[in-house]
């Protein structure tokens, strides 16, 4: 028996949490809407598995992720065992072993949930509930638009109204960091002040190197190149080595297309952003919802990745984190995504026969409906169906009387037919 004063949160590990009906239809019309956009897309879902060998997995893992992995003992075959942190490297698993003989480029898509862990902080969450898509064989331009504009096509499918979207190339730092070379230990550091857009860090830290004028005039612009298209310019007036420049031609042509397809103004560069320097190979991008600081959505080109199973192929996706994106619209979606049941049925007396033919009818008619089965008054079940966010109480009585119908949200009724209420053309509009 569990003892009545234990608080529900201290029942779970942390960084993992329970969703009560209200929550858990957000969630579910957020995976629900993603997948009607990914569908239209003519991306085709897979479903990867819940755990994997950890030898497999970690070969798909960039190092970020592999200390974030949950490991155990495989009792069935002695080997370790882990639960995915994310799903990226899964999918290139199974397009490397499963799917080489089909014709690319793939077009899949997935919803599931990953566990990772995490630092021993309040609210982070070891949980994380995916939604994204994968295009497995193409290298062209044209791909990392499309993931963008589809990226941004999904934020207004979702209602959201306020948001941006960042791009970046991390061959454009590669080839500024190639151009001028710095020991490791300094490198890293540099690597860290222009991802955090530290500039006055990263002055002080490239005045202890033997750079030239022009080596640290490329490394003191990263933080500053963060903008609109203007910003290729600028970066192209910097730089001299062809990598960059190489970069800046991908970003102006991604930029082209997203023009095309009208979803420009969400979008803004940023050449200084590295997230995922080890395991992205060009455009990478995040989609930010105003009024929440972290990113809702990442992706990005990841050409090496199928590689690392075998089969060597161009690779672009993104995804979204469902728990951030419900974080930021939880108000917005209690209407479009709140768990109303269409209509409770009450019945008084002993013959219930009537109320269970309107139940199976209403249900034969595509509608939600239950039967209030705890016998109780009238007052009682408008109180729970209005707690328990029903949208009508139907009040039958015999089969040769009209039924009642009490909208719970004004208490306004009206009186119907029993057979009209069977017919296929009901309505619960007036």
């Amino acid at each position: 028996m569990i003892p009545t004063d234990v608080a529900p949160e201290v029942m779970l590990p942390k960084g993992v949490k329970d969703f009560l009906p209200n929550k858990a239809a957000k969630i579910e019309y957020l995976t629900q809407t993603l997948r009607q956009v990914f569908s239209r897309w003519g991306f085709r879902p897979i479903i990867p598995p819940a755990l994997e060998y950890l030898h497999v997995l970690e070969r798909g893992l960039g190092e970020g992720l592999r200390e974030k992995a949950f490991r155990f003992d495989d009792r069935q075959s002695g080997k370790l065992a882990a639960f995915p942190p994310d799903i990226t490297p899964q999918v290139a698993r199974i397009v490397a072993t499963r799917m080489r003989e089909t014709p690319l480029p793939l077009r899949l898509s997935y919803s599931g949930r990953v566990l990772r862990h995490t630092e021993q902080q309040m609210g982070k969450d070891r949980e994380i509930f995916q939604a994204g898509v994968e295009m497995i064989g193409l290298a062209s331009p044209e791909a990392d638009a499309e993931m963008i504009a589809m990226a941004i096509e999904s934020f207004k499918a979702l209602g959201a109204e306020e948001f941006t979207v960042d791009i970046g190339q991390v061959e454009f730092f590669r080839g500024v960091m190639a151009d001028c070379p710095l020991p490791e230990a300094q490198a890293r550091e540099a690597q860290a002040a222009i991802a955090r857009k530290d500039s006055s860090g990263l002055q002080a830290l490239l005045e202890q190197t033997p750079l030239n004028d022009r080596a640290r005039e490329e490394m003191l612009a990263l933080p500053r190149l963060f903008g609109g298209r203007e910003v290729l310019d600028k970066a192209a007036k910097i730089v001299n080595n062809d990598r960059s420049k190489r970069a800046l031609d991908n970003l102006s042509q991604v930029l082209d297309i997203l023009t095309v397809y009208g979803v420009e103004k969400h979008v803004t560069l940023d050449l200084g952003e590295l997230r995922g320097l080890d395991y992205h190979t060009g455009i990478i991008f995040q989609g930010f919802l105003t009024g929440i600081g972290r990113a809702v959505c990442s992706g990005g080109r990841y050409d090496n990745l199928t590689g690392r199973y075998g089969f060597p192929a161009p690779a672009t996706g993104f995804t979204f984190n469902l728990l951030n994106l419900l974080f930021a619209l939880d108000k917005d979606l209690e209407q479009v995504a709140g768990q109303n049941t269409d209509v409770l049925i009450f019945q008084s007396g002993a013959n219930k026969q009537p109320a269970q033919l309107i139940a199976r009818a209403l249900r034969e008619q595509g509608l939600s409906a239950a039967r209030d089965i705890i016998p109780r008054s009238l007052e009682g079940t408008l109180d729970y169906a209005r707690k328990m966010h029903f949208r009508f109480v139907m009040i039958v009585g015999n089969q040769d009387e009209d039924v009642q119908l009490v909208r719970v949200s004004d208490g306004s009724r009206r009186q119907v037919a029993f057979a009209a209420v069977l017919a296929e053309d009901f309505s619960l509009a007036q």
